[in-house]
């Protein structure tokens, strides 16, 4: 199924460029990494035999018999796309190489693929619905603390980290790359012009994103989904991050993760490096330690996190806190609600942002309480108008490196937002929760005297007596 919506997306993709070069009157001329639309043939590798490239397209094959249909995919049209992106050896050639056609039979494929074309991929995450159902089927990912990341929250952290082309980008748990993807489609937005400068296109395509996974499947989902927003050859590799196979060190200059939480590992499966800030076997922890080896000095990261890495009591929560509290800046706590991640998951989760220092820097902690994320925190999520993202940007980048200049510091502990001295946080014990710091206001209720409400008690009884023995007579005669 996957392959299948990856050939339509494709198709679809096409389709739409050879619609804008007839608008303009010229004639479509394929980029050489999605060869449907030109005219000629593609030779089967397997068959050695000559194909028409135009009838390997979704539009075309869709409308084939289903025995037909079935041996056009199984024979030519599955072979050709593991050979897309000029042949090059890319991430995606390299995890499409064992990729085997599984469909049993021409009945099932016809039915498949039906249902595919009925549904409208505009403007959706589709490879991450994709990621999304299989995580559904999968056991171990629920058991390891994975849940797909909710679209709008990754294109919040990535409107507040604001990527640009100097940028190294990674995600270490990249899943179905959701990160690194609306990474890379801000720096395309903000940065179109200087994009067409030849060599910072080849570092855009080429040397800017990295993603790591354990999961074949999910990197192949991911290096469809970078594929298909034209990024050709990212660093997109086979990798346990929290391995000692993993040195990383000083590498990149920004990291945006949703890591599995709720996981536990041994500690001879973890790097030594990364337990010499915090000894521990929770993925969570890990992963916050695995952040600060793998980032520049300057580096910036935005990750999800369980609630507990907020208010964790044991040695291993604290000693990470600290850590990033006063061996680098922590910048912002984003406490979020519970049913972001709906309906997989009822988990309070929070988006921790800092910079890796090396030598402290933090001052002044910004925090803020998300009660809306525009979709209801129930099991259908469906769209509501109650949305604090926009708010939460503005005022993030309104504190700026300039925190006594920010409208920020004039908000009260009884606001949404406000900011914290780092000192007070350490007498709460590197405590980051933001009910801890918020100021609650309890108005006293005064009652009324105790004889005044017996004696309207009394009146009571006495009227309700009164019915009861006007309806006695009315019974009775």
């Amino acid at each position: 199924m996957t392959y299948l919506f990856f050939i339509k997306l494709i198709d679809d993709e096409v389709c739409k460029r050879e619609k804008v070069s007839m608008e303009l009157g010229v004639q479509y001329i394929s980029d050489g990494i999605f060869d449907y639309g030109n005219k000629g043939t593609w030779v089967n590798p397997e068959t050695n035999e000559e194909v028409d490239i135009n009838s390997l397209r979704w539009h075309v094959f869709k409308n084939l018999e289903a025995g037909a249909m079935y041996k056009k995919v199984q024979r030519d049209v599955f072979p050709y796309i593991k050979t897309l992106n000029k042949g090059e050896n890319s991430a995606y050639s390299r995890f499409m190489q064992n990729a085997t056609f599984l469909i049993a039979s021409p009945r099932a494929l016809q039915k498949i693929v039906d249902d595919i074309d009925t549904l409208n991929m505009t403007d959706r995450d589709t490879m991450g619905d994709v990621y999304e159902y299989m995580l559904g089927k999968m056991a171990s990912s629920g058991q390891n603390g994975q849940f797909r990341t909710p679209r709008h929250i990754i294109r919040m952290m990535v409107e507040l980290m604001q990527p640009s082309l100097n940028d190294s980008i990674c995600d270490p748990a990249m899943g179905s790359a959701g990160f690194i993807v609306e990474a890379a489609k801000y720096v395309k937005k903000h940065y179109e012009k200087e994009l067409m400068n030849e060599q910072k296109e080849e570092h855009f395509k080429r040397n800017m994103l990295h993603g790591y996974d354990t999961d074949q499947t999910m990197l192949r989902i991911g290096a469809m989904n970078l594929m298909l927003h034209d990024i050709t050859n990212p660093d997109v590799e086979f990798r346990d991050s929290l391995s000692s196979e993993n040195t990383d060190t000083n590498k990149y200059t920004l990291i945006l993760a949703n890591p599995p939480f709720a996981g536990s590992l041994d500690n001879d499966m973890v790097a030594p490096s990364l337990l010499s800030t915090t000894k521990t076997k929770k993925t969570e922890l890990l992963f916050l330690s695995l952040f600060l080896r793998s980032l520049t000095t300057g580096g910036r990261c935005a990750s999800i996190v369980p609630d507990g890495v907020l208010t964790g009591s044991s040695k291993a929560h604290k000693a990470i806190r600290k850590a990033i509290i006063d061996g680098n800046r922590l910048e912002a706590v984003i406490s979020m609600p519970s049913g972001v991640f709906q309906p997989y998951s009822g988990v309070s989760t929070a988006v921790l942002i800092f910079t890796k220092t090396g030598h402290g820097g933090t001052d002044k902690v910004w925090f803020y309480d998300m009660k809306a994320d525009g979709f209801s925190l129930d099991l259908k999520r469906n769209e509501v108008p109650e949305n604090d993202i926009p708010d939460i940007i503005e005022r993030f980048h309104s504190v700026g490196p300039d925190v006594l200049a920010s409208s920020e510091t004039h908000r009260k502990r009884t606001d949404q937002s406000f900011l914290v001295p780092v000192e007070e946080i350490r007498e709460h014990d590197y405590d980051l929760a933001f009910n801890t710091y918020k100021e609650t206001i309890r108005e006293a209720v005064v009652y009324e005297p105790s004889d005044v409400i017996l004696s309207r008690i009394d009146d009571r009884h006495a009227r309700i007596g009164k019915i009861f023995s006007r309806i006695n007579h009315l019974i009775v005669p």
